[in-house]
């Protein structure tokens, strides 16, 4: 790279390609899936549609995709050989770290380059399985699949209880997986595209955008929410304590983006539905802490342009589902994988390997090029 490139630290404003799937309007406050508005979608939109419109690019003849359904019911059968590697790993382990190893055992072979859709429908529809099975089996409970002809969102729930879970829970998550299921170039997209720019496969595509859930700044921060919530306790407490937060320059969780310079739809929605589902005193909590920590931000802050973000009523939201904080980021991912397949197949289609460069600032820089070594 030429001395004096101008650098883009975190590729802001760089742009590497182009795409049909998702458009974030940062300024505006606008999240589309292939040309739809996401406030048309959610509520009443069920997932299966909505992976039709993100892996076919319209909407299905009728609703709940009849194409999409019976894909994913194919495809949710899962062979012996993989379920005796599932059954493999020890219990009790986080279920972020426990989903990263369950989806690269996917990989038996059979993905490959390019993406094909049929591949796609194993990703979306096994993820949940083998996740929820794990975590009934770490727990020490008897698993069993789910009956026929469900949804997504209900058998989730069924397979993570063992019994028929409340239909206005199924409703929430079914608008959380909704929103959730793409954001255009996200870090575990971008990390998606990389893999599969190589040619790699998705299954190892999807392990690797997985690893970047983890960190509480792409995915990982509802529970974080959780746990601030449960530190503040009542809406009395929430200026004191965010103001003793912010003093010690401490991050708070749920505030912020780095794609909305406006109110981020998805969290606007998710207050909608959080009003629906959410203990009254749980949400009164969290409004408050909202309100004091935007306008906490605001007087600190005046030129940063915060708001709330997705993750802060996604955490209010799944905690009323009933979900425990640690499935908070592996039911983020199940819900992406429409996402990343959409991804996947569209790189492969017009693909070139993603490589960007790094400008040198070591040792020798703007002298003597290069460094002799030392005499020995």
């Amino acid at each position: 790279m030429a001395a004096g490139t101008r650098v883009s630290k975190g590729l802001d404003g760089v742009v590497v390609g182009r795409t049909e799937i998702s458009w974030v309007g940062g300024e505006t406050g606008d999240l589309v899936y292939r040309g739809f508005d996401v406030r048309d979608i959610v509520p009443g939109v069920p997932y299966e549609s909505v992976v039709h419109l993100l892996l076919h690019g319209e909407p299905p003849s009728a609703d709940p995709s009849p194409e999409v359904v019976e894909a994913l019911r194919s495809a949710r059968a899962i062979p012996e050989a993989l379920l005796r590697g599932a059954d493999s790993l020890p219990p009790g382990l986080p279920p972020l770290e426990a989903l990263r190893s369950l989806i690269s055992l996917l990989g038996d072979g059979s993905y490959g380059y390019p993406p094909r859709l049929e591949e796609g429908y194993r990703l979306i529809a096994r993820t949940p399985v083998l996740l929820a099975r794990y975590v009934r089996r770490s727990g020490g409970e008897g698993w069993s699949p789910p009956p026929e002809g469900i949804s997504l969102a209900e058998s989730y729930l069924w397979m993570l209880r063992g019994h028929a879970p409340d239909p206005t829970q199924v409703a929430a998550l079914e608008g959380y997986l909704d929103l959730l299921a793409d954001h255009g170039m996200n870090a575990s997209t971008f990390a998606l595209r990389i893999a599969i720019s190589t040619h790699s496969d998705l299954v190892s595509a999807a392990t690797g955008a997985l690893g970047t859930l983890k960190g509480p700044i792409h995915g990982g921060a509802p529970s974080r929410v959780s746990e601030m919530l449960d530190a503040i306790a009542t809406p009395d407490r929430a200026e004191a304590w965010i103001r003793d937060r912010l003093a010690r320059r401490d991050v708070l969780y749920g505030f912020g983006h780095r794609a909305y310079k406006t109110d981020d739809p998805r969290g606007v929605i998710l207050h909608r539905i959080a009003r629906d589902v959410a203990d009254p005193a749980r949400l009164e909590l969290a409004e408050a802490v909202e309100r004091a920590a935007l306008a906490a931000l605001r007087a600190t802050h005046p030129d940063a342009r915060l708001f709330t973000n997705v993750e802060y009523y996604s955490a209010v939201v799944l905690e009323a589902v009933g979900l425990p904080r640690e499935l908070f980021t592996p039911t983020f991912a199940v819900a992406r994988t429409a996402g990343w397949t959409a991804h996947a197949i569209e790189q492969a289609s017009d693909n070139r390997l993603i490589r960007p460069d790094l400008e040198y600032a070591g040792p020798a820089k703007g002298r003597r090029w290069p460094r002799p070594l030392p005499a020995r």
